[in-house]
């Protein structure tokens, strides 16, 4: 039997060991690493998260917006208020310059953009386009509501929602359409029954559930993750927005209907009355906008714009609700520098306060205040006569935006139950 070298032997050890070695980084480097989400990428100079599937997804829309100059901007709640929360440093990176992805990043299933379709002039081939880069898209379409009280047009479709999704992640484009009022309005996401229920996990989205309006934003440019993108100027103010954004439509057919009825005054009294009104109605709105108070449509305002999307013609005032939370002790001299001087002042703030400025034309002003208990909301009233006072109970409400008269105005959710404690049971 032959004798084996030892120097061959160990030789042999050293050259296993350092195989071994060698394989343990291997496999630390490009599998346990990127498994614990702390490798390295294989190529030069990228940067941590920078090949996750999130971040790809979002590369590849920018990209595609705006090679096509489709008018999008940032609105996904969770990256604007990270943003907002380092607004000052993001505002001072330029492109290409982070080395980290922060924001696109951070695990979710969604990213969410607006897009201004009244800018969009270049809606062919979009979606072709899209497919070519390795999205598969959804168009969710539904009527226009603004046109149900035109015969003509009831039952045309507009877009409302994009879903591009690129292996697990998904790009939600929520269409915003210009409304009459200077604000962007979104519609609700309904799947209609051919949509495959599993594209994906719909009720993750943030947009959606319900139509929404905002005011239209200033946009910025900036760099997110080394990528230039277009966010509100304010993101605290969209931000607040979002979940005050429920928007409920005027019920243009049942008006139309209405009308059929019982015809419309179309007298020159009832359309100086309507003129009037409307001017009053745009006046109270902006001195208690600039005071930072809330406001509805209530009594006869609210029950024209539910029955006949429009002023009632022999209401002679304009009725509005403001939550005795929200009153400012200068709402009176605000609305008096405003050309509008106090007619009446019934009770008290911490009881049943009631107010009433005098318009142009003789068209008054009503204000009434409303008071929270356990299980009801409640005004006063007072009769100008005997100062004999009354108490009004309405179920609990909250406000949902809508249109009325070129107005983008706040209304009681629940809209009939509101109503019907002012007037009774409804007629349909």
């Amino acid at each position: 039997m032959c004798r084996i070298n030892k120097n061959v032997i160990l030789a042999l050890l050293t050259l296993t060991s350092s195989a071994f070695l060698l394989f343990q980084l291997y496999y630390y480097k490009h599998y346990l690493s990127a498994k614990n989400g702390a490798g390295l990428s294989k190529s030069k100079g990228s940067r941590i998260g920078f090949d996750g599937t999130q971040w790809r997804a979002v590369k590849k829309f920018v990209m595609l917006t705006s090679s096509q100059n489709i008018p999008v901007f940032l609105i996904d709640p969770l990256i604007l208020e990270l943003i907002n929360k380092n607004l000052e440093q993001v505002k001072n990176t330029s492109h290409g310059s982070t080395s980290e992805c922060r924001f696109f990043c951070v695990p979710r299933d969604f990213t969410a953009f607006a897009l201004q379709y009244h800018l969009w002039k270049n809606e062919e081939g979009w979606f072709r386009i899209a497919e070519n880069m390795g999205f598969q898209c959804l168009k969710i379409e539904s009527k226009d509501p603004r046109l149900d009280g035109i015969d003509s047009l009831s039952g045309t479709e507009i877009p409302l929602h994009y879903i591009c999704r690129l292996a697990s992640h998904a790009i939600h484009v929520v269409v915003f359409h210009e409304r009459s009022g200077n604000y962007l309005w979104h519609g609700h996401l309904r799947l209609k029954g051919h949509i495959d229920r599993k594209f994906v996990p719909f009720r993750k989205l943030s947009f959606g559930r319900y139509a929404g309006a905002f005011d239209r934003p200033e946009l910025q440019q900036i760099t997110i993750d080394g990528l230039e993108v277009l966010i509100p100027k304010e993101p605290v103010h969209f931000l607040e927005e979002i979940p005050h954004s429920r928007f409920i439509e005027c019920r243009y057919k049942e008006a139309r209907a209405f009308f059929q009825q019982y015809l419309d005054d179309n007298t020159v009294e009832a359309m100086t009355f309507r003129k009037s009104a409307k001017e009053l109605l745009q006046l109270a709105a902006k001195t208690l906008k600039k005071l930072g108070v809330r406001f509805w449509l209530s009594s006869g305002t609210c029950l024209g714009w539910y029955r006949q999307c429009n002023i009632i013609p022999y209401s002679k005032d304009v009725d509005l609700g403001i939550f005795i939370q929200d009153y400012k002790s200068d709402i009176i001299s605000a609305f008096q520098d405003a050309g509008l001087p106090l007619k009446h002042k019934f009770g008290k703030v911490e009881d049943s306060l009631e107010l009433s400025f005098q318009g142009k034309d003789d068209v008054k002003l009503d204000i009434f205040f409303f008071y929270e208990e356990t299980d009801y909301m409640w005004n006063g009233g007072t009769q100008a006569k005997t100062g004999k006072k009354f108490k009004y109970l309405f179920p609990k409400f909250t406000l949902c935006w809508t249109e009325f008269v070129d107005m983008k105005v706040h209304v009681p959710c629940e809209t009939i139950k509101y109503i019907e404690a002012n007037y009774g049971i409804l007629e349909e």
